[in-house]
Parts: C-alpha cells; sequence; structure tokens
C-alpha cells in the first residue's frame, strides 16, 4: 500500500471522528502509540512491535490530514538522500543519535 492510498484509508476510517477531537488530543493518541511502540521494542515484543508501529503511522496519517499534510509529499525531502548532504549513507558527520 503506497503512503497516499494509506492516509486516503485511515481518513476514510477515522477523520470524522479525529477532526473533532482536534488536533492537540490526536497528537497525545500519537504520543501515546509512541510509547507503547517503546515499550514493545524495549520487551522484545516483535508481534506486538509491527502492531505499534502500525498504530503510530495510522496516528501520524490522522495528524498529517488534520494539519492538510500529504505525508506522500513530506516524504519527498529523503527521495534524494540526507536532506542536508545529499548522501546515502548520510555523510553529514553528525554525532550519532542513541
Amino acid at each position: 500500500m503506497e503512503i497516499a492510498e494509506f492516509q486516503r484509508q485511515i481518513e476514510a476510517i477515522y477523520f470524522e471522528r479525529d477532526s473533532r477531537r482536534g488536533a492537540a488530543a490526536s497528537f497525545r493518541w500519537l504520543v501515546e502509540e509512541v510509547g507503547e511502540l517503546a515499550r514493545a521494542l524495549r520487551e522484545g515484543e516483535s508481534a506486538h512491535a509491527r502492531e505499534e508501529f502500525g498504530d503510530v503511522l495510522a496516528w501520524l496519517c490522522t495528524l498529517a490530514s488534520i494539519h492538510g499534510v500529504e505525508l506522500e509529499e513530506a516524504v519527498r525531502k529523503y527521495a534524494r538522500g540526507c536532506p542536508k548532504c545529499g548522501g546515502t549513507p548520510c555523510e553529514c558527520g553528525e554525532p550519532e543519535r542513541e
């Protein structure tokens, strides 16, 4: 499934309810799902982590839709590699993220 197609699917299922909830509350749901993903990863539960990755992506789609952002367009900044140096892999020399 393409990113845009997934975003349309999430809109069809949840947009009316989520837009009534509003951006702030939807963002809190996203953060909660990220926390659940972190817990699943920390505990090494790969099947549960897979579900949580899906939930995080779905809430990210919801939040993007509420703000009128097309995720397919948003990810284009990475289409040619690192947005800063253009390298694949990145050659910026920035410190590693922990």
